[in-house]
């Protein structure tokens, strides 16, 4: 139950007051999306259908960014455990310090979203014969989104809400858009 063990009156202000600012940058970052995607169609519009064989090698070059910053959360534990006493010898050998601990959950979430990027770029690439400026579009919102995660994180859900959702929400939408495109065409 959430909560539970707190006093209901701190907790309920608390909570309250994290779930208004996970709510405003949830809403900000659907709102960048949307018009961020919306311009990048618009743009993409009227340009030269490339084959769809140069339309996935620019996708997956593309994509190098994306991964980029899963490199860095990695490389971001391994430097958090070099300076440790704690944490040199591994997770598997020792409970992990807050440090690399906030730095593993940084690297886990990472990993999902780059996966669930990584797809969402390939379905759109396959689906639109104009892909690359949207594909543009959706990266630069991700490396957005996990800069802003990443700074956010030590603030709280609050903190990270907003990089969290311009990772998780233009991925969502071009899939939603891929899958109707493809429904109803």
């Amino acid at each position: 139950m959430p909560g539970e063990g707190l006093e209901p009156a701190a907790t309920t202000s608390s909570f309250r007051r994290e779930q208004r600012g996970v709510a405003i940058g949830m809403g900000a970052a659907l709102g960048i999306a949307v018009i961020a995607l919306g311009l990048a169609v618009w743009a993409g519009k009227g340009t030269a259908v490339d084959p769809f064989a140069e339309r996935l090698q620019w996708t997956l070059r593309a994509d190098g960014f994306v991964v980029i910053w899963l490199v860095a959360t990695v490389a971001n534990v391994a430097r958090q455990r070099f300076f440790s006493e704690q944490d040199i010898a591994g997770s598997g050998s020792t409970d992990a310090s807050d440090r690399v601990r906030m730095a593993s959950a940084i690297t886990q979430n990472s990993l999902e979203q780059t996966v669930i990027a990584i797809g969402a770029h390939l379905v759109v690439t396959a689906t639109f014969d104009a892909s690359q400026t949207i594909v543009a579009t959706l990266v630069a919102l991700f490396c957005l989104g996990r800069l802003l995660f990443w700074a956010g994180y030590s603030r709280g859900a609050h903190g990270r809400a907003l990089g969290f959702a311009l990772t998780f929400y233009p991925s969502v939408l071009a899939l939603v858009a891929s899958l109707g495109a493809l429904t109803f065409t």
